[in-house]
């Protein structure tokens, strides 16, 4: 299964009945407004075209819905205030909320391989039993990012300390 369909099971079954219930009818809005309007320009648009702008012109909303259904699951999914979220994704126009959501998230939880429990990313150990899920320093105990040769929190070296699997000295 591809990424994106592995995404897409985040959106929640409710956003999705709403997205299709929200497309037809806009649909049906647009249908109306052909059949019903006093403009004899739209009278005499071509029955193939008025279709297409019927069911083209639905789909920025039916998309718009699906990403707000998107910024809720996932952010439950993360760990993250997904009422706040879903409601800023709402309310601030020009879907500037989904794109500051997207810009803003925090890191995937991961399961923990000593317990099992999801923590959130960038923990050096875990909450539940203290197992050591990222490289740390020996000094301070922050996490460090493997490759670097000094802590930035307190200086100590790396090179020397950490094991050969989060970039320290090769063992032969």
């Amino acid at each position: 299964m591809s990424r994106f369909s592995e995404e897409l099971k985040v959106v929640p079954t409710p956003a999705r009945v709403v997205a299709a219930i929200v497309y037809v009818l806009w649909a049906i809005g647009f249908w109306a407004l052909f059949t019903f309007s006093n403009d004899p320009g739209m009278s005499r648009m071509p029955v193939l075209g008025a279709a297409a702008l019927m069911f083209i012109a639905s789909i920025p909303v039916l998309i718009w819905i699906l990403l707000i259904g998107y910024v809720n699951g996932d952010a439950k999914r993360r760990g993250m205030r997904y009422v706040l979220w879903t409601l800023l994704s709402i309310f601030i126009p020009n879907a500037i909320g989904i794109i500051l959501y997207f810009i803003l998230r925090d890191p995937a939880m991961k399961p923990c391989p000593g317990c099992s429990q999801t923590v959130k990313g960038g923990y050096a150990f875990c909450p539940h039993c203290g197992v050591n899920l990222a490289p740390a320093c020996p000094s301070c105990r922050r996490a460090v990012e493997p490759g670097w040769r000094n802590c930035p929190a307190c200086g100590t070296s790396l090179t020397q300390n950490l094991p050969a699997r989060y970039g320290g000295p090769h063992t032969a």
